[in-house]
């Protein structure tokens, strides 16, 4: 393979990875922020991403599929709270700090997986769990949620 052509594949395989990557944001302001520029609501989710099994095959089977990708992009903004448990993965103190306070208002029963959806406000408009069903079925029981 010449030069050219490696930095071609490579180019592509970064660029089609870009595509369908998703946008987890780590912090309520700007998920408001950003749900209101784009007129969207927020789906937050509590997870052990390191502990919890339905945690880890929610990210697995649905929120990692293309289907929910492609749903989630103009429809959500993504809202991450992660609570890892290995060292290795240990959050920043700042970060935690945020967790921590999202938990207290969203999650105070300590349920994980546990998916919020907000409104732009940061209001609650319904929550779930990690069902295991195929992602389009998911994505309607979210959209059932919002109405």
């Amino acid at each position: 393979m010449t030069k050219r052509t490696t930095i071609l594949i490579l180019f592509l395989a970064l660029f089609s990875a870009n595509v369908v990557a998703q946008n987890w944001i780590t912090n309520i302001d700007q998920a408001k922020a950003k749900a209101s520029a784009d007129k969207q609501n927020i789906l937050l989710i509590f997870s052990g991403s390191d502990w919890c099994a339905p945690c880890m095959k929610l990210d697995k089977f649905i929120w990692q599929s293309e289907e929910f990708k492609t749903f989630s992009k103009d429809h959500f903004v993504l809202l991450r709270a992660d609570f890892p448990k290995q060292k290795k993965n240990k959050l920043s103190d700042e970060q935690q700090a945020h967790n921590d306070k999202l938990a207290e208002k969203y999650n105070p029963n300590g349920y994980f997986p546990l998916v919020v959806i907000l409104d732009k406000n940061g209001e609650i408009i319904g929550n779930t769990g990690y069902k295991n069903v195929s992602p389009a079925e998911y994505i309607k029981q979210l959209q059932a949620l919002e109405k």
